[in-house]
Protein backbone atom coordinates (compact mmCIF):
# COMPACT_ATOMS: atom_id res chain seq x y z
CA UNK A 1 0.00 0.00 0.00
CA UNK A 2 1.26 3.59 -1.05
CA UNK A 3 2.51 5.72 2.17
CA UNK A 4 0.59 8.75 2.58
CA UNK A 5 2.20 12.03 3.10
CA UNK A 6 0.43 14.61 5.04
CA UNK A 7 1.25 18.43 4.37
CA UNK A 8 0.86 21.41 4.90
CA UNK A 9 1.10 24.45 2.45
CA UNK A 10 0.53 28.67 2.12
CA UNK A 11 -2.77 28.21 -0.47
CA UNK A 12 -5.25 26.22 -3.08
CA UNK A 13 -2.26 26.33 -5.51
CA UNK A 14 0.42 24.73 -3.13
CA UNK A 15 -1.98 22.59 -2.16
CA UNK A 16 -2.68 21.02 -6.05
CA UNK A 17 0.86 21.37 -6.51
CA UNK A 18 1.86 19.43 -3.16
CA UNK A 19 -1.03 16.58 -4.25
CA UNK A 20 0.25 16.24 -7.33
CA UNK A 21 3.95 16.06 -6.18
CA UNK A 22 3.28 13.30 -3.67
CA UNK A 23 1.10 11.25 -5.93
CA UNK A 24 4.17 11.53 -8.57
CA UNK A 25 6.71 10.09 -6.37
CA UNK A 26 3.88 6.73 -5.69
CA UNK A 27 2.69 8.15 -2.23
CA UNK A 28 -0.58 8.85 -1.47
CA UNK A 29 -1.57 12.66 -0.53
CA UNK A 30 -2.94 12.72 3.04
CA UNK A 31 -4.71 15.97 4.59
CA UNK A 32 -3.16 19.06 3.29
CA UNK A 33 -3.40 21.72 6.57
CA UNK A 34 -2.55 25.17 6.57
CA UNK A 35 -3.92 27.50 3.42
CA UNK A 36 -3.89 30.49 5.38
CA UNK A 37 -0.72 32.04 4.36
CA UNK A 38 3.02 31.98 5.32
CA UNK A 39 2.62 33.40 8.46
CA UNK A 40 0.00 30.91 9.82
CA UNK A 41 2.69 27.92 8.48
CA UNK A 42 5.32 29.99 10.36
CA UNK A 43 3.31 30.08 13.82
CA UNK A 44 2.36 25.98 12.71
CA UNK A 45 5.40 24.80 11.90
CA UNK A 46 6.67 23.48 15.31
CA UNK A 47 3.41 21.64 15.63
CA UNK A 48 3.98 20.00 12.48
CA UNK A 49 7.35 19.17 12.75
CA UNK A 50 6.17 17.39 16.12
CA UNK A 51 3.67 15.24 13.95
CA UNK A 52 6.31 14.53 11.39
CA UNK A 53 8.99 12.45 14.58
CA UNK A 54 6.00 9.61 13.33
CA UNK A 55 4.60 9.66 10.03
CA UNK A 56 5.77 11.35 6.66
CA UNK A 57 5.24 15.06 6.18
CA UNK A 58 5.50 18.13 3.69
CA UNK A 59 5.98 21.47 4.11
CA UNK A 60 6.07 23.83 0.85
CA UNK A 61 6.61 27.51 1.40
CA UNK A 62 7.45 30.34 -1.17
CA UNK A 63 10.99 31.47 -0.51
CA UNK A 64 9.75 35.37 -1.73
CA UNK A 65 12.22 37.99 -0.80
CA UNK A 66 12.27 36.85 2.58
CA UNK A 67 15.98 35.14 1.71
CA UNK A 68 18.60 35.33 -1.21
CA UNK A 69 18.70 31.74 -1.04
CA UNK A 70 16.42 28.46 0.33
CA UNK A 71 19.22 27.28 3.22
CA UNK A 72 19.40 30.40 5.21
CA UNK A 73 15.49 30.53 4.54
CA UNK A 74 14.86 26.59 6.04
CA UNK A 75 17.55 27.46 8.98
CA UNK A 76 15.64 30.34 10.34
CA UNK A 77 12.31 28.43 10.13
CA UNK A 78 13.47 25.21 11.28
CA UNK A 79 16.95 24.73 12.73
CA UNK A 80 16.23 20.93 13.60
CA UNK A 81 13.41 19.16 11.32
CA UNK A 82 12.03 15.75 12.35
CA UNK A 83 13.31 12.44 10.40
CA UNK A 84 9.99 12.24 8.33
CA UNK A 85 9.94 16.05 7.11
CA UNK A 86 10.82 17.31 3.97
CA UNK A 87 10.36 21.40 4.30
CA UNK A 88 11.15 22.58 1.00
CA UNK A 89 11.24 26.27 -0.56
CA UNK A 90 10.23 27.00 -4.12
CA UNK A 91 12.33 29.45 -5.34
CA UNK A 92 10.75 32.48 -5.38
CA UNK A 93 7.34 31.22 -6.02
CA UNK A 94 5.55 28.01 -6.88
CA UNK A 95 4.32 29.64 -10.10
CA UNK A 96 8.69 29.53 -11.08
CA UNK A 97 7.47 25.36 -11.17
CA UNK A 98 4.49 25.68 -13.05
CA UNK A 99 6.59 27.96 -15.86
CA UNK A 100 9.37 25.28 -16.03
CA UNK A 101 6.89 23.30 -17.88
CA UNK A 102 7.02 25.66 -21.11
CA UNK A 103 5.43 23.53 -23.50
CA UNK A 104 2.03 22.51 -21.73
CA UNK A 105 2.12 25.60 -19.87
CA UNK A 106 2.54 28.18 -23.28
CA UNK A 107 -0.31 25.42 -25.04
CA UNK A 108 -2.00 26.27 -21.82
CA UNK A 109 -2.34 29.39 -21.98
CA UNK A 110 -2.65 30.24 -25.65
CA UNK A 111 1.32 31.69 -26.10
CA UNK A 112 4.00 30.81 -27.83
CA UNK A 113 6.34 28.58 -25.88
CA UNK A 114 9.41 30.94 -26.65
CA UNK A 115 7.93 33.66 -24.56
CA UNK A 116 8.78 31.78 -21.41
CA UNK A 117 12.16 32.35 -19.70
CA UNK A 118 14.25 29.49 -19.57
CA UNK A 119 15.27 30.08 -16.04
CA UNK A 120 12.47 30.87 -14.44
CA UNK A 121 13.85 30.50 -10.82
CA UNK A 122 15.47 33.68 -11.52
CA UNK A 123 12.79 35.83 -11.94
CA UNK A 124 12.10 38.25 -9.15
CA UNK A 125 8.53 37.84 -9.62
CA UNK A 126 7.17 34.72 -11.04
CA UNK A 127 3.73 35.39 -9.77
CA UNK A 128 3.88 38.69 -12.13
CA UNK A 129 5.50 36.88 -14.87
CA UNK A 130 2.69 34.40 -15.02
CA UNK A 131 0.17 37.24 -14.85
CA UNK A 132 2.21 39.29 -17.92
CA UNK A 133 1.97 36.04 -20.45
CA UNK A 134 -1.74 35.27 -19.61
CA UNK A 135 -1.88 38.81 -21.10
CA UNK A 136 -0.58 38.22 -23.94
CA UNK A 137 -2.56 34.91 -24.83
CA UNK A 138 -5.06 33.95 -27.45
CA UNK A 139 -7.63 33.12 -25.08
CA UNK A 140 -9.76 35.65 -24.30
CA UNK A 141 -11.52 33.44 -21.49
CA UNK A 142 -7.87 33.27 -19.98
CA UNK A 143 -7.36 36.83 -20.17
CA UNK A 144 -10.56 37.65 -18.73
CA UNK A 145 -9.66 34.84 -15.47
CA UNK A 146 -6.44 35.93 -15.16
CA UNK A 147 -5.37 38.58 -16.09
CA UNK A 148 -7.11 42.15 -13.37
CA UNK A 149 -9.22 44.53 -14.91
CA UNK A 150 -7.88 47.95 -15.11
CA UNK A 151 -8.19 50.11 -12.30
CA UNK A 152 -9.40 46.90 -9.66
CA UNK A 153 -6.27 47.17 -8.00
CA UNK A 154 -5.72 43.93 -7.97
CA UNK A 155 -2.53 42.16 -8.84
CA UNK A 156 -3.95 39.01 -10.80
CA UNK A 157 -7.47 37.81 -11.83
CA UNK A 158 -10.49 37.01 -10.88
CA UNK A 159 -9.67 33.60 -11.66
CA UNK A 160 -5.72 33.40 -11.60
CA UNK A 161 -6.18 30.60 -8.76
CA UNK A 162 -8.46 28.29 -10.27
CA UNK A 163 -6.77 28.72 -13.34
CA UNK A 164 -3.62 27.78 -12.06
CA UNK A 165 -5.10 24.75 -10.56
CA UNK A 166 -6.54 23.25 -13.57
CA UNK A 167 -3.41 23.30 -15.31
CA UNK A 168 -1.52 21.57 -12.15
CA UNK A 169 -4.00 19.24 -11.68
CA UNK A 170 -4.70 18.04 -15.68
CA UNK A 171 -1.52 19.21 -17.82
CA UNK A 172 1.52 20.04 -15.40
CA UNK A 173 4.53 17.47 -15.59
CA UNK A 174 6.26 17.80 -12.22
CA UNK A 175 9.53 15.57 -14.58
CA UNK A 176 9.72 17.98 -16.99
CA UNK A 177 9.60 21.15 -14.82
CA UNK A 178 12.26 20.17 -12.64
CA UNK A 179 14.86 20.24 -15.35
CA UNK A 180 14.63 23.76 -15.65
CA UNK A 181 13.58 24.41 -11.93
CA UNK A 182 16.59 23.26 -9.53
CA UNK A 183 14.55 23.59 -6.12
CA UNK A 184 11.57 21.49 -7.65
CA UNK A 185 13.95 18.94 -8.31
CA UNK A 186 15.43 18.94 -4.93
CA UNK A 187 11.42 18.70 -3.49
CA UNK A 188 11.13 15.39 -5.65
CA UNK A 189 13.90 13.39 -4.35
CA UNK A 190 13.00 15.07 -0.54
CA UNK A 191 9.74 13.55 -0.99
CA UNK A 192 11.00 9.85 -2.96
CA UNK A 193 12.93 9.22 0.07
CA UNK A 194 10.47 9.96 2.36
CA UNK A 195 8.04 8.09 0.15
CA UNK A 196 10.64 4.70 0.57
CA UNK A 197 11.32 5.34 4.33
CA UNK A 198 7.63 5.16 4.56
CA UNK A 199 6.44 2.01 3.05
Amino acid sequence: MAPIITAAVEGPTDEAVARKLVAHVGAQPGTVHGKQGKPHLRQQIDSYNHAARRTPWLILVDLDRDADCAPPFVQAWLPRPAPFLCLRVAVRAVEAWLLADAERLAAFLGVAAGRIVAQPEQLDDPKQAMVDLAGASRRRDILADMVPRAGSGRKVGPAYTSRLIEFVTNHWRPEAAARRAESLARTIRCLSRLAETAT
